[in-house]
Formats: C-alpha cells, sequence, structure tokens
C-alpha cells in the first residue's frame, strides 16, 4: 500500500486568473531543466502553465498565442523555485501565485495535490474520497480524480506525480511515466512498492 501523506485538513485555495476575457494575454519563458526543456506561461502576475516540451495537453490551457518575455518577476521567482527543486531542495509551493485556469473541479483536486508532501505518494481513490468529502458527496469516481490530476497544467510545482494506482501502480501522467518515475526517485520516494502497469489497469 502506497504511502498516503494527504489527508483532511488545510483545504487549499488556488488563484483565480483572467482567462474569460479576450483581452487577456499570456507571456511565456523557457526553463532548461534535468529534465528536458520546459515551458512556463503566466498571466503577468501568475503561473498559469509548465509543461515538458513533449507532454500531453502541452499548453492546452492558454493556447498558442504567446508572448515571449523573459524578465517577469513571477517567471524569476518560478525559475529559482525549479533550481531549488531540482537541487534536491523542498521550496514551498506556497511561495509560488498560482492560478492555473480550470473548472471548479479540477481546482479543487488540484488544491489536494499541493498537500501531498515530498517524498511521499497518495492514491486517485484516497484524494476521491477528500473532495467528495469537501463537495457532501457520498462518494466520487478515481476516474474522475484521474481526469482531473492528468490535465494540472502546472506540472512539477503542483505535484501531479505524487498520484498513484490504489495498488502501487504507476500510471496516469501526462509527461510519461519515465518522468514520473524520475520525478519520484528524484523526491526519494520508496519505490519497492510501486511498478508500472500493464494497458487496461484500474486506478
Amino acid at each position: 500500500m502506497p504511502d498516503t501523506g494527504v489527508g483532511m485538513a488545510g483545504a487549499r485555495k488556488l488563484g483565480g486568473n483572467k482567462m474569460k476575457g479576450k483581452e487577456n494575454m499570456f507571456y511565456a519563458t523557457h526553463f532548461v531543466s534535468p529534465l528536458g526543456p520546459m515551458m512556463m506561461v503566466s498571466d503577468g502576475e501568475n503561473i498559469v502553465g509548465l509543461w515538458l516540451k513533449k507532454q500531453k495537453y502541452y499548453a492546452a490551457t492558454v493556447g498558442n498565442d504567446l508572448i515571449e518575455k523573459d524578465d517577469l518577476p513571477v517567471f524569476a521567482a518560478g525559475k529559482e523555485w525549479l533550481e531549488q527543486y531540482f537541487a534536491g531542495e523542498k521550496p514551498a509551493i506556497s511561495q509560488l501565485p498560482l492560478a492555473p485556469a480550470g473548472s471548479e473541479f479540477r481546482k479543487a483536486v488540484w488544491a489536494v495535490l499541493c498537500d501531498i508532501p515530498y517524498g511521499r505518494v497518495t492514491t486517485y481513490g484516497k484524494i476521491a474520497k477528500i473532495i467528495a468529502n469537501r463537495m457532501n458527496k457520498k462518494n466520487m469516481s478515481s476516474q474522475a480524480i484521474g481526469g482531473a490530476v492528468g490535465h494540472n497544467p502546472i506540472g512539477i510545482i503542483i505535484p501531479c506525480h505524487r498520484v498513484v494506482g490504489s495498488n502501487g501502480s504507476l500510471t496516469g501522467y501526462a509527461g510519461g511515466i519515465d518522468i514520473k518515475v524520475k520525478l519520484l526517485e528524484h523526491e526519494g520516494v520508496d519505490m519497492s512498492r510501486l511498478f508500472v502497469p500493464k494497458k487496461g489497469t484500474a486506478l
């Protein structure tokens, strides 16, 4: 059974964003990580996206109309956070203003992800129970949670890689299972109870 480090208390709020109006502009910068090139996107004040170059759903929440701008203070903060992370430190997610675009349900799931500690993993099923509790529902499907986790637009910072199947299966990472494994190993997760599933394995 995976080591689940996320609890029921302390619901986190992710920032809002300005995604509704056509007048909104998005700015992009690039970061070369040990995993490969990454693109970070901001609305000028918040980080709204962070993707590995070839990952699934790349820039899906911001489109292609991006302005290259490297000198935003939020980009400097985001890059410093990533440098600390890849250096083996544990920078707090709360250091950064995050405003991922998505439904209220997805934002609620992403907020739970932010509470999973470094070096720990949790399951889709456990997150489903937390979300059901917060939404006053009797239950929530792991598949619905998996869809929200998979569409997380701010990879690594919002740690969707720390979610695994109920039996320890490594599944559902838009950046690729190999990247998920590298991130978990980097964080010192005990990999002995985790495995790469065959296709079709349930969450």
